[in-house]
């Protein structure tokens, strides 16, 4: 397994390990282990999403749970190609604000592990594609909450112009973060 740090204190991006013949291919998509000895993750991820997108521009985000319910997520793409960002919102990190992006798809087999205190959003680069995500806490509406992609505050290049970018009426709503009532902090000692 190849694992990258991101520049975001906590983000890693990994390629697992795919061994290819004749008949296909196979890779270890998912090991607690594997996680717990390389990046020294310790989530207990409780539930699995699976989102279909099915015109390239669809973008899902930026959404977060507050806390307590704040969730880590360990995404990755199973078809087609999608951009994948994760936000820095913990106020008290040197990276807040910050954001990076990286690109997903069902042939290059990459994963992202993105950790509590950030934003997601993810965007399609084709006209069909799917992600699936692990997280380690419970869905919940009364801790769902979204920003508005073209927060000014954020600056977030996305891949498309605007008028190709394909959102939900929740998304198009969303609050500016300086009106959101996120109030992700980290400890100095996970710096």
């Amino acid at each position: 397994m190849n694992v990258e740090c991101m520049p975001l204190n906590g983000v890693m991006l990994f390629t697992p390990d795919v061994f290819r013949d004749y008949r296909g291919w196979f890779m270890e998509s998912f090991s607690e282990k594997t996680l717990q000895k390389h990046l020294g993750v310790k989530n207990k991820f409780v539930q699995e999403n699976h989102i279909r997108s099915t015109q390239k521009g669809v973008l899902r985000g930026i959404h977060f749970q507050n806390n307590p319910v704040a969730q880590s997520k360990l995404i990755r793409c199973t078809a087609g190609q999608v951009m994948d960002y994760a936000i820095d919102l913990r106020m008290d990190s040197p990276t807040y604000l910050k954001w990076i992006c990286v690109e997903l798809s069902a042939d290059n087999f990459k994963q992202i592990y993105i950790p509590k205190g950030f934003g997601h959003a993810v965007v399609s680069l084709t006209d069909i594609s799917e992600i699936q995500y692990k997280v380690d806490s419970f869905y919940s509406k009364e801790a769902e909450r979204s920003i508005l992609w073209k927060d000014p505050q954020l600056a977030i290049e996305w891949p498309f112009p605007d008028e190709m970018m394909i959102l939900s009426e929740k998304d198009l709503n969303a609050p500016l973060l300086q009106d959101s009532d996120c109030s992700f902090k980290i400890k100095e000692d996970e710096l």
